[in-house]
């Protein structure tokens, strides 16, 4: 069974600078348990552990977006977990950067709940349970394009007069290093804390 997580963050603050922004949830899925999970920013401590034990965290333009954020909030550096940003691939496959909600509605005719300015408002307006609900469908929405694309090498892109445009992708891991016994190197805990 993989241990892979999907993840997707929820924010407060000015998106010009994210760095000063800060979390109101983190939702995740683990593959390992076939479950969703929310976490608010004072519950951060359950997710740490769940993410150092993970084969790999996948999420979408969580590179450049949900890592930094969150990482203001870990004790190690969670860049050093084995990270898939979909976005990337899409990127570096298509040369531009496509929208989540766009890719879904072309690969999967499936679509995201809301957007993350609602889920600001919401916040201010105290109604994390809704906050959680978007998150969670967010991830939902990030892993099925991802299984999608793991097991079909491709996503699909629809262009300004509807056309379906192929996007070729590999979302598969990289490689692992084996031991002379063959087996996978390393004791399956990514440790990040400074030593």
């Amino acid at each position: 069974m993989s241990r892979e997580i999907v993840f997707d963050i929820e924010t407060i603050g000015d998106i010009r600078d994210i760095m000063s922004m800060k979390i109101t949830v983190v939702s995740i899925y683990e593959f390992e348990h076939d479950s969703y999970r929310s976490f608010e920013e004072h519950e951060l401590s359950e997710l740490w552990p769940l993410l150092e034990k993970a084969e790999r965290i996948i999420g979408y333009n969580s590179a450049h977006f949900d890592l930094p954020i969150l990482n203001k909030y870990y004790a190690g550096d969670l860049t050093q977990i084995p990270h898939l940003d979909l976005l990337k691939v899409i990127k570096d496959s298509f040369g531009k950067r496509l929208k989540l909600d766009d890719v879904a509605k072309a690969t999967l005719q499936i679509q995201k709940s809301a957007d993350g300015l609602q889920a600001m408002e919401w916040f201010k307006e105290g109604k994390i349970d809704l906050i959680k609900e978007y998150c969670e469908q967010d991830v939902k929405v990030t892993k099925e394009v991802y299984e999608y694309g793991r097991k079909n090498k491709m996503i699909y892109h629809s262009t300004l007069t509807g056309d379906l445009m192929p996007i070729a992708v590999n979302f598969d891991p990289a490689p692992v290093g084996m031991n002379a016994s063959g087996q996978p190197i390393g004791s399956g805990i990514n440790l990040t804390l400074p030593l």
